[in-house]
Formats: structure tokens, sequence, C-alpha cells
């Protein structure tokens, strides 16, 4: 197998997608492990060959999305919302924002778009997820 084949397979595992036929792995899904997928984006990275050191960042996590920590600007959010109500998954979401998929699917609840992920006890729904709040 090529190299570049081999990185596409890893680079589509990562994201939470099925390389073969293109479906979105279930959240319980062990390639959705944190583990799993942080082993997968640094068999990604070690694929992909020497690059420039990269900047350390506030996070502290090596492997987090570039993204990650920081703040949703109102633009961001719209053109989240926007890709979300036109059928965009969230693994693709989080590969286009740069960010983790549990961040997006924060992001979405507070925008009220879905409900909060069921790990994120205590969070103030928006408007129209308010039964979610309710019952919290």
């Amino acid at each position: 197998m090529e190299k570049e084949a081999a990185l596409k397979i890893i680079q589509q595992l990562a994201n939470g997608t099925d390389p073969h036929t293109g479906e979105i792995f279930r959240t319980d899904s062990p390639y959705q492990h944190p583990d799993t997928v942080r082993a997968l984006f640094a068999a990604a990275r070690a694929l992909e060959g020497p690059s420039a050191p990269a900047k350390p960042r506030a996070t502290g996590t090596e492997n987090a999305p570039q993204n990650a920590g920081k703040p949703w600007s109102s633009d961001e959010d719209a053109a989240l919302a926007g890709a979300f109500d036109a059928g965009k998954q969230i693994p693709e979401l989080a590969t286009q924002h740069q960010r983790s998929r549990f961040a997006i699917e924060a992001r979405l609840a507070k925008l009220g778009k879905i409900e909060p992920p069921a790990n994120m006890r205590g969070y103030k729904a928006a408007s129209n997820t308010a039964s979610y709040a309710a019952q919290h």
C-alpha cells in the first residue's frame, strides 16, 4: 500500500468515518474512544513526515485540534449552524472548524441545534432545548 493511501485511511478513521463506506462511526465505537483517536492522529502525523515544529498552545495538549480551547466568534457560530442545517455531519464539522467532536456537539447544543451530549452535566441549554435543562 502506498504511504498516501495509508495516510488517507488513517485520517478518515481518526475523523470518525469508515474509509471504505463513508459511514460515520457511532459514538460508542472503539474508533471514537479518545485514546484511539489520539493514536490515529499520531499515526497520521508520523506518516506525514517531518514538519516545522509547532508552537506550544495554551491548552498544553499536543494532540488537540488547532482551535481547541479558543473562543468561538459569532461568524464561526453562524458558519457552524449553517453547515449543520445544510446536513453536514459532526465529524466533518469538527475537521472543518479544527475542533473536537465534543466541542462541535457542545457548541451546537449551545446554539439550540441538538440536545447536549450526555456527558455535559449541568449544561444550560438554549431555549429550544429547554426540556433538557428542566430535567437536569
